[in-house]
């Protein structure tokens, strides 16, 4: 069998070991392709250190090989030299220096012709040489008298010298021994056969292994890049379905919400300079604070300013601060980590991560607890928070909007408000006339109304009366325009015909300090009186199916807002 047949054998007995020692293995699951890499790197792996073990094992037999070469060389009692073509002593062992009386030092790198005595025999000894030479494998003889340091001057021996293979590629040495006669030579051809061959097995396997080990130290480093690359892509791709989850969460809440009005509706003066105050503030990122009692539309006004700014295209996050409880406020901003606290079930993402590159909408600030404001203030000033329960710092990038029907100075004053909160959100405040400052808009806004309404309830709805006009707009609209859309709803329910009917009773209510002062506080009385009646049969509960908002047919906010008006405490 040839050597390259013989290494191709070896190799495939060696793989075939592999693969049985990564059988008893147990494999981690995942996709075929990952599986059948990673089967191939444990092959490789195991069968580099059954390689590596081979060939400790090898080389501890060659140092084995060369220790007793050298001891039976060094400790023979034959004289062995080694000489180069020119007859250079490259070695001797201990009975050769012995022999001529010498130390080893003294006689490498010297030519042997200088401890031959008889100069005829000099030359003799340089034609052996050449015999040597050309007869490969073949013993020469050549006798000689040499020197020796010492005692008697010389001595009588024989060279017995052959020349190695010169395919072994060490043609420029010839092993000698001088005796009296005996031969050694059969051990030293062994070891020297034996060493050549060593060699050479130990070069190939060295060279073998050194590939297969470049090779997969190649593929470990490729995978090792391929998961590091796969593990980034998958935190990037979870991050964004949880964004994406979160935001459809969100529109799907914020579509299912009844909206009081889809567009400004108004040509008021007092409008007028509402909307130029937006179109100056759209366009930058600067904080706005929207003043303006409940009911005036600071949401839409919000939208607007939103619509028309660079953050167009990524959602405007609302947060009504009145609807959230005071338990799960942190939660609802800033989010929370799974198991933050009793019943946090899942890991959930925070309305300000939701707003991340947009803008968020923070409704009736005034409502939101103190020991919040704090936190508010630092997203407000860095652009970071921590979610609940996670030591991990969170930046982002978001617009903050945010309005109040409360007088936030009078609250400062009261302990209720951080004053440092209200000067960061104050930066561009616009106020938000009431209706009743709007009286020119009413028309505009009635119409809009009735068509709504016609739409939605199957009317068909085409004319109001100056009186019905003329009652609608003397009215002083504490409710603002939820309350106006109100009363038309109400009204195209009872209304017979094309005409519309309005039963309310707006003749009773006139301007604070107006002819109709008596009956103004009297009706005050009785919606104090009502609203009482409803939270007390309600449990006080405002929200909800059950609650007194749904039974008032007020929106929970105004109901809030007629409570403290009219001082009512539980």
């Amino acid at each position: 069998m040839s050597r390259n047949n013989q290494a191709a054998s070896d190799s495939e007995k060696l793989r075939k070991n592999a693969e049985k020692a990564v059988a008893t293995l147990s494999l981690p699951t995942g996709e075929p392709d990952t599986k059948r890499l990673l089967y191939e790197l444990q092959v490789h792996q195991v069968e580099l250190e059954m390689q590596n073990s081979e060939m400790s094992h090898t080389q501890e037999e060659l140092e084995l090989s060369r220790n007793k070469f050298c001891q039976l060389y060094d400790f023979a009692p034959i004289g062995f030299f080694t000489f180069d073509r020119s007859g250079v002593i490259r070695e001797v062992n201990l009975t050769g220096t012995k022999m001529l009386g010498l130390k080893r030092q003294m006689l490498i790198n010297k030519p042997f012709v200088n401890f031959i005595a008889d100069p005829v025999e000099k030359d003799s000894f340089l034609l052996h040489l050449q015999e040597v030479m050309q007869h490969h494998q073949t013993v020469q003889i050549c006798e000689l008298k040499l020197l020796r340091k010492g005692d008697s001057g010389m001595f009588h021996g024989v060279l017995q010298s052959i020349a190695p293979d010169s395919g072994k590629g060490m043609d420029s040495f010839i092993f000698s021994s001088i005796a009296d006669g005996t031969i050694t030579k059969d051990l030293s051809d062994k070891l020297q056969r034996a060493h050549d061959n060593l060699e050479l097995t130990v070069a190939e396997r060295t060279k073998a292994l050194t590939s297969s080990n470049l090779q997969l130290r190649q593929e470990v480093d490729e995978r090792i890049k391929a998961e590091a690359s796969l593990l980034v892509a998958y935190a990037e791709i979870k991050s964004l379905k949880e964004r994406l989850q979160a935001e459809n969460i969100y529109l799907k809440q914020e579509v299912a919400e009844t909206h009081n009005f889809n567009e400004i509706i108004g040509l008021s003066t007092a409008l007028s300079q509402v909307f130029q105050r937006v179109e100056q503030v759209a366009p930058m990122n600067a904080t706005v604070l929207l003043h303006g009692e409940t009911g005036t539309g600071k949401g839409v006004i919000a939208q607007a300013i939103h619509k028309r700014s660079s953050r167009k295209d990524r959602p405007m996050i609302t947060v009504n601060c009145t609807a959230i409880p005071a338990n799960l406020f942190e939660s609802e901003l800033f989010g929370r980590e799974k198991g933050a606290f009793t019943g946090a079930h899942l890991r959930q993402m925070g309305r300000f991560e939701l707003a991340d590159n947009g803008t968020i909408f923070l409704d009736e600030i005034g409502e939101m607890p103190m020991e919040l404001q704090c936190k508010l203030l630092r997203v407000i000033q860095d652009g970071e928070f921590e979610r609940l329960g996670s030591p991990r710092t969170t930046r982002v990038d978001v617009r903050i909007i945010a309005a109040s029907n409360r007088n936030l100075e009078e609250e400062i004053k009261n302990g209720r408000f951080r004053e440092d909160l209200f000067y960061r959100l104050n930066v561009f405040p616009i106020m938000i006339p009431p209706l009743r400052q709007r009286k020119d808009d009413i028309p505009l806004l009635v119409n809009h109304f009735v068509a709504k309404f016609n739409k939605k309830i199957g009317k068909k709805i085409e004319t109001i009366s100056k009186d019905t006009m003329l009652a609608l707009q003397e009215y002083h609209w504490p409710g603002n325009i939820r309350e106006l859309e109100s009363v038309i709803e109400r009204a195209i329910i009872i209304s017979q015909g094309t005409t519309l009917q309005v039963l309310d009773r707006f003749d009773t209510f006139r301007k604070p300090g107006g002819p109709g002062d008596n009956e103004v506080k009297a009706l005050a009385n009785l919606e104090q009186e009502h609203i009482l009646q409803v939270l007390q049969q309600t449990g006080w509960r405002i929200e909800g199916k059950s609650g007194a908002a749904v039974l008032l047919g007020l929106n929970p906010s105004t109901l809030r807002a007629r409570i403290r008006k009219h001082g009512i405490h539980r």
